[in-house]
């Protein structure tokens, strides 16, 4: 995730929503924002009229697009994709992060969402639509896994939500305990609802 090559607008998100995943909304300035990614005070107002919840919104945008990619690049890691080797992937990539960073960074769309009575309306929409964009391709993955359609998109939303919820009691507890728990217990479930053909190859 690093900030190379970016523009000084793309600098400004990326860095916002680092610090959003470290500190939460309402500890982020502006300043801040502006320090972390190298770039003149001035241009916030230029590239953000809206101000900091623009800049938040455009934060869990960038976080929500992000969190969609690495499902992709965790299928193409795979030799034999499958539901519980995705999830343990999606779970490994944050406890590898927690241990390296001390466990003081989480999910910058989750912040955004458990601050609620801070933040604007428009940044709980912003959360919504991120866990949707995240979730969607989770769930086109399992479909492709020979996991029913009737059943992926709650398959997909029970992993995001067991990830996204050990990851604040890893965060709490700073240890990973968590983490490997909910992969270990939800991988056989998640194998489990595959079809038939999936599983031996045959209609």
């Amino acid at each position: 995730m690093a900030v190379s090559g970016r523009g000084p607008r793309e600098r400004m998100v990326f860095s916002a929503a680092q610090l959003i995943r470290r500190d939460g909304v309402t500890a982020t300035g502006m300043r801040d924002v502006a320090e972390h990614a190298g770039a003149p005070r001035g241009s916030l107002q230029h590239y953000f009229p809206g101000g900091k919840e623009q800049l938040v919104n455009e934060a869990v945008d960038w976080a929500g697009h992000y969190a969609a990619r690495r499902v992709a690049r965790f299928l193409a890691a795979m030799a034999e994709p499958t539901p519980a080797g995705l999830f343990a992937a999606m779970v490994r990539q944050w406890t590898d992060e927690l241990q390296e960073t001390g466990f003081v960074s989480g999910c910058p769309v989750a912040a955004a969402t458990v601050e609620g009575a801070e933040s604007a309306d428009s940044t709980r929409a912003a959360a919504a639509a991120a866990f949707g964009r995240w979730t969607r391709p989770v769930a086109e993955a399992l479909t492709g896994m020979g996991v029913p359609a009737d059943r992926a998109e709650s398959l997909a939303t029970l992993m995001i939500s067991a990830l996204e919820g050990a990851l604040l009691i890893a965060r709490a507890e700073r240890e990973v305990r968590a983490l490997t728990a909910v992969a270990r217990e939800l991988g056989p479930l998640l194998d489990a609802a595959r079809g038939r053909s999936a599983h031996t190859g045959r209609p």
